[in-house]
């Protein structure tokens, strides 16, 4: 598979590659709910394989397994949908916005006769602050 979200699928040893933990919060709702906890535990708790195992009483194999057809799920579903890719870039360019619109406000500091446009930068940036919240 190819390298989706700097996740690449095609390691030949079980190396943890901790983009999964962003795949998994973007898509986790859509994982079996074993695979879902299983990840979880392996990547958001950092527990390893052997303490999954005996935490959910399977196999440490079959948490290998798991673990391996979970990524394999999320992998195929950012290759589908893009939705952490799409949710990175609205991310990047909102901070370019943002950091542009408190450069407006500072140049316009000085300047008497440009409260309006003060005021509307401020409402902007408020607004900007706000909507980038959601993702959070």
């Amino acid at each position: 598979m190819d390298d989706i979200a700097g996740i690449d699928n095609k390691r030949s040893a079980f190396v943890k590659d901790l983009g999964f933990a962003d795949l998994l919060c973007v898509y986790g709702q859509l994982l079996t709910e074993k695979q879902r906890d299983v990840l979880d535990l392996y990547y958001n708790e950092d527990l390893s394989l052997s303490e999954i195992a005996e935490n959910t009483g399977i196999s440490r194999q079959g948490v290998h397994d798991s673990i391996k057809r979970g990524e394999e799920a999320l992998t195929y579903f950012e290759q589908t949908l893009k939705l952490y890719a799409r949710q990175k870039a609205f991310d990047e360019i909102m901070g370019t916005i943002l950091e542009q619109a408190k450069s407006i406000r500072k140049d316009l500091s000085p300047i008497t006769y440009s409260w309006i446009i003060q005021q509307k930068a401020d409402t902007l940036i408020k607004d900007i602050e706000d909507g980038m919240k959601i993702f959070d």
